[in-house]
């Protein structure tokens, strides 16, 4: 069964049990997920900041801008928990001979690869819907400014949570250094955006501690 079709408290209790999965790269996409539900939710409210119709134009451009990357979110929540699965499989390979001895190290290579990339995504995905947050909370009724930054939080959350998912995977990939320097682009570009809505982390190294 998928995790989203799981009630709240089973799929807390999924998280909360001795199992790795799912584990934190599928918390950081259901963080994300979240957070663009709340977006879709304050986009939608006929209630802008000032009735401005330039407003209204800008909430149904993050509307849209939110709807693809939380729909990918949903899906990435299983994919995370399946790669973290197919690479604890790959590792349990046989290892006697040299011809399982390669074919083991082909596997883990591939199971590896795709555990780095699907963080990577939900990262990506998280840093689209952190913009469309941005543009919730400065165009979206005052009432429901919270919910919008609440969003913000999330999506923030999500983008590190992936990003550690992806940092862990990386002594492993041949393109690290070009994996790592994404990662870190998009951690700069979303406390930007965290700084402008007054929510960046404070922290050496971090928007806030500059």
């Amino acid at each position: 069964m998928a995790l989203l079709a799981l009630t709240v408290t089973e799929l807390l209790d999924r998280f909360a049990s001795g199992d790795p999965t799912p584990g934190g790269g599928s918390a950081a996409a259901l963080a994300g997920a979240t957070a663009a539900a709340l977006v879709t939710m304050v986009c939608r409210m006929p209630k802008t900041r000032t009735a401005d119709p330039a407003e209204r134009a800008r909430l149904d451009e993050a509307l849209a801008a939110a709807r693809t990357p939380g729909d990918w979110l949903r899906r990435l929540v299983d994919e995370d928990s399946a790669a973290y699965d197919a690479v604890v499989a790959a590792y349990k390979r046989p290892k006697v001979t040299d011809h399982e001895k390669a074919a083991r190290k082909r596997a883990v290579e591939a199971a590896v690869s795709v555990a780095t990339d699907v963080p990577l995504r939900t990262a990506e995905a998280c840093l689209a819907v952190l913009a469309a947050a941005q543009v919730a909370a400065e165009n979206g009724n005052p009432n429901a400014a919270s919910d919008a930054r609440t969003a913000a939080a999330l999506a923030w959350a999500g983008l590190k949570g992936a990003a550690e998912n992806v940092r862990i995977n990386l002594r492993e990939s041949a393109q690290a250094s070009e994996i790592r320097s994404r990662i870190e682009s998009m951690e700069s570009s979303a406390e930007l955006t965290l700084g402008a809505l007054g929510l960046a982390p404070a922290g050496p190294g971090s928007a806030g501690g500059r």
